[in-house]
């Protein structure tokens, strides 16, 4: 029977939740590196039992681990990260010039044909690959060498590289999103990159229509239409329809427009979810309701899906990569809270239920869909 497995990264290890196709009960595994931060773990497209993970701690560093089970074992997999040799710098925001650093991987992305090639975006905002299964990382330098980079500066959480996009129609064609710099996208896998950030306004930097200077928290797309980018700002929920060309705010009716992850319904290319937190300043939900805000009209028009999630004094989180679907007939949306709860909802958002609770600060959840 058809299956999901649900993978958390946690402040405190990795945990991999398995169900069948029901998704009304669930088995829990971990904590996979129990007391290591978890910052992303997620498998690959081309096969379902290999999964990689970024585990790092302030002690002994970043290292990726690798799965050939599911995630029943794992193994250090390679953590020599090759850099290309160019020191490179970034401003802080008093203009002074912060010298490049790898701190941590943030988030993983593996091919969506080969499981042995695999993605990294790393801290800060270097994107490295490797073709190796992880063995080996060589950095693809040509995004930190962006005439551009010398004037990012770091968002609240670090000058990270969060976000990896594949294209399936176009095969060297990703997109990157940093904080504090903005989207960027290749058309040569990586080789060459270009800001794609026409449209976006941001508050607190001298041009609020610069090229690069904006705080983008997510992007997401769906595969049956990969022209269509949708993005959670620092401030504004935006979409493109041209491939990042040019972004307007669809940001419509929702409470606040402040959030950090957004994603896109399986089989509807126009659903989209987002989590909306108070502000910039207090990262909770407004009125300390927690609620996911849908969207069947790919913005504009907002939702809120309320039944089975706590509706008075909830002050947790939602964080970047701890939203996610899976693909069976009805879509799966699932969650991750920094009071270390993972909701599920097993008809795309109409009710939910925790599948697991009292976890540490969950930092990411990745959902496949199980033959």
């Amino acid at each position: 029977m058809t299956g999901v497995r649900v993978l958390a990264g946690t402040r405190k290890g990795a945990f991999v939740l398995t169900s069948d196709g029901g998704r009304d009960r669930w088995e829990v595994s971990g904590p996979h590196f129990a007391g290591w931060e978890v910052y992303h773990v997620k498998g690959s497209p081309a096969d379902p039992d290999r999964l990689y993970a970024s585990q790092c701690s302030g002690w002994s560093g970043q290292v990726i681990q690798r799965s050939d089970d599911g995630g029943r074992t794992w193994a250090p997999a390679g953590n020599q990260f090759v850099y290309d040799g160019t020191p490179g710098t970034h401003q802080w925001y008093d203009g002074t010039p912060h010298p490049w650093e790898f701190a941590r991987v943030w988030h993983l992305e593996p091919s969506l044909d080969d499981p042995d090639t695999v993605w990294a975006g790393v801290e800060d905002a270097g994107l490295f690959r490797s073709r190796d299964g992880g063995q080996s990382w060589q950095e693809l330098p040509a995004l930190r060498g962006h005439k551009s980079g010398p004037s990012w500066q770091p968002g609240a959480g670090g000058m990270c590289l969060h976000t990896i996009l594949l294209d399936p129609s176009a095969p060297g064609r990703m997109f990157a999103a940093i904080s504090a710099a903005g989207a960027f996208r290749s058309d040569d896998a990586g080789q060459s990159w270009r800001p794609v950030n026409r449209g976006l306004q941001s508050e607190g930097i001298p041009d609020p229509d610069a090229e690069v200077g904006h705080c983008v928290h997510r992007l997401a797309m769906h595969p049956s239409r990969p022209g269509v980018l949708f993005m959670q700002k620092h401030w504004d929920v935006m979409r493109s329809d041209d491939s990042g060309e040019s972004w307007r705010e669809v940001s419509g009716n929702l409470p606040t427009d402040f959030g950090f992850p957004i994603d896109v319904h399986a089989h509807e290319p126009d659903t989209v979810y987002v989590v909306p937190i108070t502000s910039d300043a207090q990262h909770f939900p407004p009125e300390g309701k927690l609620r996911v805000y849908r969207s069947r009209t790919g913005g504009d028009d907002w939702e809120p899906l309320t039944n089975g999630l706590p509706q008075e004094h909830c002050y947790v989180n939602v964080l970047r990569d701890a939203m996610a679907v899976d693909s069976l007939e009805e879509c799966g949306i699932y969650f991750g809270t920094t009071g270390g709860q993972v909701y599920a909802s097993a008809d795309s958002g109409d009710t939910w239920a925790p599948i697991v609770r009292d976890l540490p600060a969950v930092l990411s959840v990745e959902v496949q869909t199980l033959p």
